[in-house]
């Protein structure tokens, strides 16, 4: 994946977020009749800019790309001219303040609805819950899951695919509590597993948590044969190609694609002679797996993907696809799950009980538009889905600075009957900064961090 792929798609992402968000206050702006001088897409020197309306609004794009507002006729940041006084943003009664603040999170939880919908009706590819044979020692095997099972249903709820279950398990983690799995096994038995979360710890959620609880994604079993390298990566370096077949590593016969990973995985930094089959002719290259920090280990990676058949996996794949009724009852029913979820690992990262490692920075994010992007289209737009909702979610928090905040002092106004006073709006917004700067320093530590540690 270039990075050139990878800024493309982050800005587009960005863009539709910040456009989506701004015109929730510049429609409603405008439906209570306040004056909107100029809607930016981006902070900073303007790039590109043009006027039209009825009030000829300065529709701008700036340089950079990381926010947007949308500035109104305010008596507080200027002369307003006597025939604008009644459009004015101040001069309009608490409720109509508050529904133009709060429109920009509304309008990106409607964007995430109008995605899921889309994408339920669309349909969706998905995993079955079918596990892998779990590592000894793990929840998984200590519940007594074995290789081939399906997942039916947890804690009551019918589970179809692999990301319904990777779902359910983390919520019931964060809250500590057992799941009760119904399992089919591979003869068609149904039965019941108790998989014990109550223990699990915060450390625990970063990450794959299922990995770590021994719950693996059953595949099935594959020739070791190279479909793709990675680009830049440690295979193509060492001069592998798509179609060679791995007959030997270190002597030892390799004969599954499971097999190969295994031993990549166990030798991090370890130089690996692997013997090659290519289109006939036998070749012996060299392989030193990039180690790769993950959770309480180091693992090795080559950056190489599997050839598989055509076909090989429909077996495994399932289609979540509905109507368009159900698909809107399931899209707002995945928004507010998913919104009430950031909420809840916010309030958990404040008390200690979830590692402030899993607050990601831009970095991150651009580097999952990519990958998601890479992945196709829906996925791309699931991504973009997640991100609205978190968009609107860190809106809301009564942060001054953020649109919360002025929520925040809208509520206060209504109770007390008058405006907040300008000195504790003063005070706020410094306050409201400082919190503002504390978390994009911390978020773009964790990007480093990240990036250091592969």
């Amino acid at each position: 994946m270039s990075l050139l792929h990878t800024v493309v798609s982050f800005v587009v992402a960005l863009g539709v977020l910040i456009v989506v968000h701004e015109f929730g206050h510049y429609l409603v702006a405008r439906w209570c009749g306040v004056k909107v001088l100029r809607f930016s897409v981006g902070f900073g020197r303007a790039l590109a800019t043009r006027r039209f309306g009825p009030d000829q609004t300065e529709w701008v794009i700036a340089a950079v790309p990381l926010g947007g507002y949308v500035k109104m006729v305010d008596e507080r940041e200027g002369p307003v001219a006597p025939e604008d006084l009644p459009r004015a943003f101040n001069r309009q009664g608490v409720w109509r303040r508050f529904a133009i603040v709060l429109a920009g999170p509304v309008a990106n939880f409607l964007l995430a609805i109008v995605l899921y919908w889309g994408m339920y009706m669309a349909g969706v590819q998905e995993a079955k819950p079918i596990i892998a044979a779990p590592e000894s020692g793990t929840v998984a095997a200590r519940a007594g899951l074995m290789r081939g099972d399906t997942l039916r249903a947890v804690n009551g709820e019918p589970v179809t695919s692999w990301q319904e279950v990777r779902w359910r398990v983390l919520q019931l983690a964060l809250d500590r509590k057992d799941a009760r799995l119904e399992v089919q096994g591979a003869s068609g038995t149904l039965d019941w597993r108790i998989l014990e979360l109550a223990q699990v710890n915060a450390d625990e959620v970063e990450g794959d948590l299922l990995l770590r609880l021994g719950l693996r994604l059953y595949r099935p079993e594959v020739p070791p044969t190279i479909g793709q390298v990675v680009s830049g990566g440690v295979a193509e370096r060492a001069g592998f190609v798509a179609r060679d077949r791995v007959l030997a590593i270190d002597g030892q016969t390799i004969a599954t694609w499971d097999a190969l990973v295994t031993k990549v995985r166990g030798s991090p930094a370890r130089a690996l002679v692997f013997d090659v089959d290519r289109g006939g002719k036998r070749l012996r290259i060299v392989v030193t797996p990039e180690p790769v920090p993950q959770a309480a280990e180091t693992i090795g990676r080559i950056g190489a993907g599997p050839y598989v058949e055509p076909g090989t996996l429909s077996a495994y794949l399932v289609e979540v696809r509905y109507g368009p009724e159900e698909s809107l009852v399931r899209a707002l029913a995945k928004t507010w799950e998913m919104s009430v979820f950031s909420l809840r690992m916010l309030g958990k990262m404040i008390v200690g009980e979830v590692s402030w490692r899993n607050l990601s920075g831009p970095v991150t994010i651009a580097d999952y538009a990519g990958q998601s992007a890479q992945l196709g289209l829906l996925p791309y737009l699931a991504f973009l889905a997640l991100i609205s909702i978190s968009l609107g979610v860190l809106n809301l928090l009564p942060i001054p600075l953020l649109d919360g905040g002025h929520l925040m002092y809208y509520a206060i106004e209504v109770l007390k009957g008058s405006p907040v006073s300008e000195r504790v709006m003063e005070l706020g917004q410094r306050a409201g900064l400082v919190v503002l700067l504390f978390l994009m320093a911390f978020a773009f530590y964790n990007d480093i961090n990240r990036i250091i540690s592969g």
